[in-house]
């Protein structure tokens, strides 16, 4: 009976950050409790592809039940660039629950997620220079960014800048140093989770509807 009175207890208290990554075909969620915000942290991959849209739910309730959105203090979302319509749908769910809850939403591509790990590839002087992050398309050309090293970072979010977010480049374009962007789902969730939490930490406010999802090309029609 103790036992189970203290875990209600903990159940009441809760206050969670949650983050979601489906900007490939493997999609990525994190979850924290901020009281423990360390200890706490879960996360899981699902290898589901195209069958997100009838998945999302339930992959989103395996880690963190609906039951307890309402205790969600604070989301965060990879914008992009990935599929159209898996990331158009984690982006509208992810606005959906911080505009009915009233809490802050963190956008974030996936190239600047990826940006510490790719990195760790460039010397310390190219690392004193901006960088690209870029991705070939199998039509239409290449999507690219471009990233930043600040010399004095205070905070994991404000380690590297993203000066241009992903966009669609032309392929004769010269860019350098350029690193091939190469996803890892939960390595990024993860980090993902890490700059909503230092976000919540310094009180940023991050209105949802400022967050979009990033299409370098349209789905239909000429680019």
């Amino acid at each position: 009976m103790t036992a189970q009175r203290t875990n209600l207890s903990e159940e009441i208290t809760s206050k969670f950050i949650l983050a979601l990554h489906s900007s490939h075909e493997t999609f990525g969620i994190s979850v924290l409790d901020l009281n423990e915000p360390i200890k706490s942290v879960r996360s899981s991959t699902f290898q589901i592809g195209r069958l997100l849209s009838n998945n999302l739910l339930t992959c989103v309730e395996d880690l963190l039940p609906a039951k307890s959105w309402t205790k969600l203090s604070r989301l965060a979302v990879a914008t992009g660039p990935g599929s159209f319509t898996s990331t158009r749908l984690t982006v509208v769910m992810a606005r959906t629950i911080a505009q009915q809850i009233n809490c802050s939403l963190d956008g974030v591509s996936s190239f600047a997620l990826m940006a510490p790990r790719l990195a760790k590839q460039l010397d310390s002087e190219q690392l004193q220079k901006p960088f690209w992050i870029a991705q070939k398309l199998k039509r239409r050309g290449i999507v690219a960014g471009l990233y930043h090293l600040k010399n004095s970072p205070k905070t994991i979010q404000q380690k590297f800048l993203e000066i241009k977010a992903p966009h669609l480049i032309h392929e004769e374009l010269n860019i350098h140093p350029a690193l091939s962007a190469q996803v890892d789902v939960r390595s990024d969730v993860e980090y993902l989770l890490k700059i909503s939490l230092e976000a919540h930490r310094s009180k940023q406010d991050s209105p949802w509807h400022n967050v979009t999802p990033i299409y370098p090309t349209s789905p239909v029609g000429n680019v």
